[in-house]
């Protein structure tokens, strides 16, 4: 399935759930999913004609979004989207940061506002898919320092495309995400650019945000200072890390040096946004996906349907 079929079809599950199953009126609909009563009006009136509604409503993406509306009341989130599972792991992250990007769209259209966005693969394809415009007095500020490669899914280059995309200036934290030690962090503090950008990351409006698992082949895993130190990491009782944080089953930070050096928004910080979204998805994410959401550090969730259902039986 394409990502514009995928659209189109999330569009009409999400239509037909709310008339359908949760009993909404056609103006609650149109309100909640910013489009018009006479489509509404007339995507009910395809799902009757083409027999999609009976005992049940009989369409392929439904179990997604029943999925995605009981993830949203289990975790008290705003918003969750779940798209179909996927062999192919590229195409399945691609997939979700597609479906990521469509949510994004009316959070920022016609807006003056700060966007914060992280690293990571996913990130790159919610860029993609940002087709609307916020006011030209808005910007794009990068999360979490970088690392010392050019991947595509690096905090600068992420943050570079989104501002490229939405026509509005970038500011990057051009610092490693680890220092050697704390005092190492303190010092690249004095910097004054570089707190002025760090301060940016807190008052950005939306945050786009991924997250990784402690496995050896994840991204962060592969920094000198954090391959050196795994092995301790992991005996601290991280799952994973969110902005460079490695955090607990439970959400909260780990208890090891490494959390002290890094230059990044904090995660307690993330949580104070108006608009903050998790944009993972894959088996190997699910305990760190979990224990995100436990600690509520975000608002919005974009996942496959296989993470959604473990989530819910969790």
């Amino acid at each position: 399935m394409r990502s514009d079929e995928f659209e189109i079809e999330d569009e009409r599950a999400r239509v037909g759930w709310y008339y359908f199953v949760a009993g909404l009126t056609q103006k609650d609909i149109a309100d909640r999913l910013q489009i018009t009563r006479l489509k509404v009006n007339r995507i009910i009136g395809q799902l009757r004609s083409e027999g999609r509604v009976r005992i049940e409503l009989e369409m392929p993406l439904i179990s997604c979004r029943e999925a995605a509306e009981k993830v949203a009341v289990k975790y008290g989130l705003d918003e969750v989207v779940v798209v179909p599972d996927l062999d192919d792991f590229l195409q399945q992250k691609q997939m979700i940061g597609e479906a990521a990007g469509h949510m994004v769209n009316p959070l920022i259209k016609g807006l003056n506002l700060g966007i914060g966005i992280g690293s990571g693969r996913t990130l790159s394809s919610v860029v993609r898919r940002m087709t609307a415009r916020p006011n030209d007095g808005s910007w794009v500020v990068g999360l979490i320092g970088g690392i010392t490669r050019a991947t595509g899914s690096n905090s600068f280059d992420v943050a570079t495309e989104a501002a490229q995309t939405l026509g509005v200036e970038c500011h990057y934290l051009t610092a490693p995400i680890y220092c050697a030690s704390r005092d190492a962090r303190d010092a690249l503090l004095l910097i004054d650019e570089l707190t002025d950008v760090l301060a940016r990351t807190e008052i950005a409006d939306v945050a786009l945000v991924s997250c990784g698992s402690v496995e050896e082949m994840s991204s962060l895993t592969q920094v000198r200072v954090i391959k050196d130190h795994l092995d301790d990491i992991v005996a601290a009782g991280a799952v994973g890390e969110i902005l460079g944080c490695f955090i607990d089953a439970d959400g909260r930070p780990v208890d090891h040096f490494i959390n002290d050096t890094i230059i990044a928004l904090p995660p307690d910080k993330l949580k104070m946004k108006p608009e903050s979204i998790l944009v993972s998805g894959g088996m190997n994410k699910l305990t760190v996906m979990r224990a995100i959401l436990r600690g509520g550090y975000v608002n919005r969730l974009a996942t496959n349907e296989g993470v959604a259902r473990a989530l819910l039986e969790s």
